[in-house]
């Protein structure tokens, strides 16, 4: 089996380190014996999306951000036939952005966007930061991360967390994310693959599965991953968790 990986912008959208979650994928699949094919991608590039099992994108300036939605746009038919026909997508930061109706910056300049979904994007005049820790449905296991941002949201409809500390969708609430299908997008960043070993491996076996229904998994090689990220949530989260946790 080869899972194939396309990496949207990676010289544009490339802040915090976010290339750590292409780097978590590709090792743990290696480590199940699943050859893993990564297709870096930039402004220019003509994108078949229906030659990869996985989509990812992740944050980048203000700036660049919209050099990448002006060479996106030409791909919104694609994307959202990709992403109904329940293939595979993750954004971290505020490349989420880039799904919603439009992005209306500081001084009201509006950025027209992909359309995928009903949200509207604020850009503030100011950063919102701050150590996250939020609940989902996925696994049983809260997510950990940081948010850094000045974009909030506006009439999402499909949460992916509710926020236990943190930074909501938008001003007040205590939900974040987007989950549709196997669309996961997210504000965190950390990167949210390295620091949640759990959902990193919810997303291998049903990315994998998805593919091939009668694969055999092996054991994942994640136990130093999982005892950094207990050890993270007993020092500074025990008192707010699930006692499973």
């Amino acid at each position: 089996m080869i899972i194939k990986i396309g990496y949207l912008y990676y010289d544009l959208l490339n802040l915090y380190g976010e290339n750590g979650n292409i780097k978590a994928l590709k090792k743990q699949l290696e480590a199940i014996n699943i050859k893993v094919e990564i297709h870096f991608l930039t402004v220019g590039d003509k994108i078949d999306f229906n030659k990869f099992d996985l989509i990812y994108i992740a944050s980048g300036t203000e700036e660049n951000q919209k050099i990448v939605i002006k060479d996106l746009l030409k791909y919104k038919e694609d994307l959202k036939q990709y992403v109904d026909n329940n293939k595979f997508l993750l954004a971290t930061g505020n490349s989420i952005d880039l799904f919603g109706k439009y992005i209306t910056d500081s001084n009201n300049k509006k950025t027209k966007c992909l359309n995928l979904f009903t949200y509207r994007v604020k850009q503030e005049d100011f950063r919102m930061i701050d150590e996250a820790i939020f609940e989902s449905n996925i696994i049983d296991k809260p997510f950990i991360g940081f948010q850094n941002q000045f974009s909030v949201m506006q009439d999402n409809k499909h949460h992916m967390f509710k926020v236990i500390k943190g930074i909501g969708s938008y001003p007040n609430s205590q939900k974040e994310g987007v989950l549709y299908k196997n669309f996961y997008g997210t504000y965190l960043i950390g990167p949210v693959l390295v620091r949640n070993p759990y959902f990193l491996e919810y997303l291998i076996k049903k990315l994998v599965l998805t593919k091939d229904p009668n694969y055999k998994f092996k054991s994942f090689d994640l136990k130093e991953e999982k005892k950094a990220y207990e050890t993270f949530i007993n020092n500074f989260y025990k008192d707010i968790v699930k006692p499973n946790v």
